[in-house]
């Protein structure tokens, strides 16, 4: 298969792959931070009008953190909400509501209520973990150079931000990926 070079390909892939599949068609966008996932997340969740989730708003809360869950492999996203109020409830294709975590408060966020689309996009590092993998129809898998992530991080969120990512969450990516190897399982590999 040629690699697509843009949203409207990718969107192209996913339409004919989702010709007569389950509905709602779930996709998964998983990689690296800096990677892109989120810009191609919210593109394709505008050219399919599909319901988009971010694995940052199942971030563990306060009283999930722990050394243990830190050293498991993808340990620091709380999986099992993403599964029990995102993807088991887009399996019944009625609607539901589901709390984000708020980063600033520390808590859950009020309820975000959702009405399923034939699509349904979920981005995010983590997203393909194998606790979750089987719930997706199409899987993405995005990564990047060290430059090129580093250059985006910056941009994104500051020079200040930089230290907290090379000494944090890369890290925490880098065992998820070399433990898990969530790529294997992806039906696109795209290096941004």
């Amino acid at each position: 298969m040629k690699t697509p070079e843009n949203p409207e390909q990718i969107c192209s892939l996913i339409k004919k792959a989702a010709s007569g599949g389950p509905r709602p068609f779930l996709i998964a966008i998983d990689g690296r931070c800096g990677s892109g996932k989120t810009t191609l997340a919210e593109r394709l969740a505008k050219l399919l009008e599909a319901n988009l989730f971010h694995a940052d708003d199942f971030y563990l809360r306060p009283c999930q953190r722990s050394e243990a869950r830190y050293r498991e492999p993808g340990g620091n996203m709380d999986r099992e909400r993403l599964r029990s109020e995102v993807l088991e409830p887009l399996q019944t294709n009625r609607p539901f509501a589901y709390r984000p975590y708020d980063c600033r408060a520390q808590s859950l966020a009020a309820p975000v209520s959702v009405q399923p689309r034939p699509f349904a996009v979920i981005e995010g590092s983590y997203s393909c973990h194998p606790e979750l993998r089987h719930f997706y129809a199409f899987r993405i898998f995005l990564t990047t150079d060290p430059g090129t992530q580093k250059e985006r991080i910056i941009k994104r969120g500051g020079p200040e931000c930089l230290p907290d990512f090379q000494n944090r969450w890369i890290p925490l990516e880098e065992l998820y990926f070399r433990s898990l190897r969530p790529e294997r399982f992806c039906d696109l590999l795209l290096h941004t």
